[in-house]
């Protein structure tokens, strides 16, 4: 391997990093760490040079080329103001990876109901450059200070008026006695790259590698692998059931009169989709799982 053929990649530390490896695994490399307190992972491609950061300070690093490429936050790239190439959108429907919102909350009995009602007011957020853009496009005036962390905590405590946090399901939230009432921006996991280094073909063509298997890993989430031996007189009534990913394919058995019919289908409906094959004729029904899907 030439010297200059290193990838430098960064993985998100955190809320992120489970989700992040274990997709990774599903594109088929094997990242793991040597020990709980290491920032550099190992990984089955010596092309590939992994450091755990904070997703919070990755699309800075990327931009500035201390890393080729990364995986972080559209909120984070937004608050950096980072000028990077977006190489593919990795947002999908489990784990911690599916798309959050940032959202302004307040007190249930604060009184306070609309976003024109914290004029004057005091907000806090980790997510503070966003935050200033929004309340100057809705043309409210307050103080946006930065927070460490408990910021729930601090608007309970009458610390401050409002804060503007992170939410999935808006559990937490509710569990602190908060109410939302505005949507500051949603965001999804961006892998990014330099944008000098995408310009390098060896570097570009590797992290396309990457990012194409990363989005087949992730289309393979929630779907699953259907085989299934059908007689030639019930083929037609068996596909029509079959809502299939493209076609099935179908081949003919050694036995004549016989098909093999494979598809692809979403795991939500195959606990009600094998019953109706099974009766329209469908023999040795197989489900398996599906590690990645290429379109």
């Amino acid at each position: 391997m030439e010297k200059n053929k290193v990838l430098k990649l960064g993985l998100p530390k955190g809320s992120l990093q489970e989700a992040t490896f274990r997709m990774f695994r599903k594109a088929g490399f094997n990242v793991s760490l040597p020990s709980e307190r290491s920032y550099f992972p190992s990984i089955n491609d010596g092309e590939i040079k992994p450091v755990l950061l904070r997703a919070q300070e990755m699309a800075r690093y990327v931009q500035d080329g201390a890393l080729d490429c990364g995986i972080t936050g559209n909120d984070w790239i937004l608050e950096n103001k980072a000028s990077v190439e977006r190489v593919t959108d990795l947002a999908y429907a489990k784990q911690s990876m599916n798309k959050v919102r940032w959202v302004l909350a307040v007190p249930q009995d604060s009184g306070i109901k609309k976003v024109k009602d914290l004029n004057g007011k005091r907000v806090a957020t980790e997510l503070v450059g966003v935050t200033k853009d929004y309340f100057k496009r809705v043309k409210v005036n307050v103080e946006v200070e930065f927070s460490w962390g408990a910021t729930e905590v601090k608007v309970s405590a009458g610390l401050v008026d409002a804060i503007v946090e992170l939410t999935e399901t808006g559990s937490s939230l509710k569990a602190n006695k908060l109410i939302e009432i505005a949507t500051i921006c949603e965001s999804t996991t961006q892998f990014i790259a330099n944008k000098d280094s995408f310009k390098n073909s060896w570097k570009k063509s590797k992290i396309e590698e990457i990012a194409l298997l990363l989005r087949g890993a992730i289309a393979a989430e929630e779907k699953v692998g259907l085989k299934m031996n059908v007689r030639k007189q019930d083929l037609k009534k068996v596909i029509s059931r079959l809502p299939a990913l493209k076609k099935p394919t179908i081949s003919g058995l050694s036995d004549d009169g016989w098909f093999a019919i494979e598809t692809i289908i979403d795991e939500r409906i195959v606990r009600q989709i094998i019953p109706e094959l099974k009766r329209a004729g469908a023999q040795g029904i197989i489900e398996y799982p599906l590690n990645k899907v290429i379109y």
